[in-house]
């Protein structure tokens, strides 16, 4: 199947609904082959311009996705449509309903202590029989960067989760994905803390009227309003820079896989 993609922004989104991203993972399963997914939301299309390792990680992913609402109503506006919004906590929740109906493991990585440990509970609740390979705290140093990367390959999981913001988990899969020998690969950021009951989801209105990043704002306001109001006003000049004259497509760089560790 012939498998479209839109030039937007300055990277290559794929225009796939989350059937066909859930299809596209069985397939890769199957095949043994590997399919390293990046979601992006606005804060991303901002970010990446100046964060050369964040760019390079999204650069490099097999299939890249448009996480937030406001970059499908941008794509539409700017008349390179992506069909919808594939939202990373739900791709997460697809794929686990994947990896227990067809027998295969997962691994968890990120998040502090207590948030995994009540992850794995509910998880396990939610999925009786779900195999988890593995699973490791996303507080680790640097220097133990390598000891997590090598309990992953030698946990022979079939999945590996990671709940770690970015670009951290971002650099973390561009330093280390290709050593690990799993075939799905995917950064949900706190989705962890969403599925383990410490933080709670916009209502479903919120995700369709595009309004998700407020009800965050609404819950952690003093941490979050600068941010989310840099970030937006920020991609609606990109948006409106890019309806004029449109972005060419980023070249990966030459990041040292040095400059990645030192990041985590």
């Amino acid at each position: 199947m012939h498998q479209k993609q839109q030039l937007l922004f300055g990277v290559y989104f794929d225009a796939l609904r989350m059937e066909d991203v859930v299809a596209r993972c069985r397939t890769a399963l199957l095949t043994r082959s590997r399919v390293l997914l990046g979601v992006l939301n606005a804060a991303k299309v901002v970010n990446l311009r100046s964060d050369e390792l964040l760019r390079n990680s999204l650069i490099e992913c097999d299939l890249l996705l448009a996480d937030g609402q406001s970059i499908v109503w941008a794509s539409r506006l700017l008349g390179r449509p992506l069909p919808e919004r594939v939202a990373g906590i739900d791709l997460f929740d697809r794929l686990l309903t994947l990896a227990h109906s067809e027998n295969r493991s997962i691994y968890l990585l990120g998040a502090k202590p207590e948030v995994l440990a009540a992850l794995e509970t509910r998880l396990l609740e939610r999925f009786p029989g779900l195999r988890i390979a593995g699973s490791h705290h996303g507080y680790f140093d640097a220097g133990d960067s390598a000891k997590v990367a090598a309990d992953i390959r030698e946990s022979g999981a079939d999945m590996l989760f990671l709940g770690m913001v970015s670009p951290k988990k971002e650099i973390f899969l561009a330093s280390f994905g290709p050593s690990l020998g799993v075939s799905i690969l995917h950064g949900v950021g706190g989705s962890f803390d969403v599925l383990a009951g410490y933080t709670k989801r916009a209502p479903a209105s919120w995700q369709r009227s595009g309004m998700e990043w407020a009800y965050r704002v609404l819950q952690e306001p003093q941490r979050l309003w600068w941010r989310y109001l840099r970030t937006n006003t920020q991609f609606v000049l990109l948006t409106a820079l890019e309806l004029l004259r449109p972005a060419h497509a980023f070249k990966p760089t030459a990041a040292r896989p040095s400059q990645a560790i030192r990041q985590l």
